[in-house]
């Protein structure tokens, strides 16, 4: 396959560093955007001149926070640049993550990015999404939020996955000739509770985890009966969550 010109937004955050890493093993020109790199997708800043060139724009750039609306603000901005600039460079398409049960929704940063999903779709570019399982690193967040030296972490269902995975993934969907059917899904490759997952971070970190209900959570209703787990028609692959520990 010959080489293509991809421009990255997010490149620098959790996900993104993998994304750069997979296409440049793969042969293919990477143009980093991030603020670190001095192109911003909100303000636009830069951004004309780092898509000037490429032929795919892979969107994994997002809010560091969890509040409702100025995540949804972020996506809402950043989706209108995006499709805008990169009309004018004559990008072919958008490749943008996103996750798994957006659609289900209600509130919280899983709304935000619902509307994401919603406004990339109906730009001028042709898009494709993919829709992710909570990331392993979700976990060590999840420990970081602790009151004193307890971290309370939701008994939830989850199919954890690892960053590189979805990565690898979203490249497959960029450069794939031909797409149709639902909008794929990566998940990791079996169920686990996030609690759970938790304790065994917590035990190498010394953090003492305690599983709650997660009725505080926005949609955690939703999550228990399975609504942000993975449909029949997912990717299943990349290692466990034990299984990313150890490594």
């Amino acid at each position: 396959m010959s080489s293509i010109t991809f421009a990255v937004a997010g490149a620098t955050g959790r996900l993104g560093r993998h994304v750069v890493e997979v296409l440049a093993e793969r042969g293919h020109r990477v143009v980093p955007m991030s603020r670190a790199t001095g192109v911003d997708i909100i303000t636009g800043e830069g951004l004309a001149d780092a898509l000037a060139g490429a032929e795919v724009v892979i969107d994994v750039a997002s809010w560091h926070a969890s509040d409702q609306e100025a995540a949804t603000e972020f996506f809402r901005t950043s989706a209108r640049n995006l499709h805008e600039y990169g009309r004018k460079a004559e990008v072919t398409r958008i490749v943008a993550a996103s996750i798994i049960g957006v659609d289900n929704a209600t509130a919280g940063f899983l709304a935000a990015k619902k509307v994401h999903e919603e406004l990339l779709l109906a730009g001028p570019l042709p898009v494709r999404l993919l829709r992710a399982a909570q990331f392993h690193e979700f976990v060590g967040q999840l420990l970081d939020w602790r009151q004193g030296d307890v971290a309370y972490v939701p008994a939830l269902p989850a199919q954890l996955v690892a960053c590189r995975t979805v990565a690898e993934t979203l490249v497959d969907l960029a450069l794939a000739a031909d797409v149709s059917g639902p909008i794929p899904e990566v998940a990791g490759p079996r169920r686990e509770i996030l609690s759970e997952a938790a304790q065994l971070l917590g035990e190498r970190r010394g953090i003492k985890v305690v599983g709650v209900d997660g009725s505080g959570m926005p949609d955690a209703g939703i999550a228990a009966e399975g609504g942000f787990l993975p449909g029949p028609h997912a990717r299943l692959a990349g290692p466990t969550f034990e299984e990313w520990l150890d490594a």
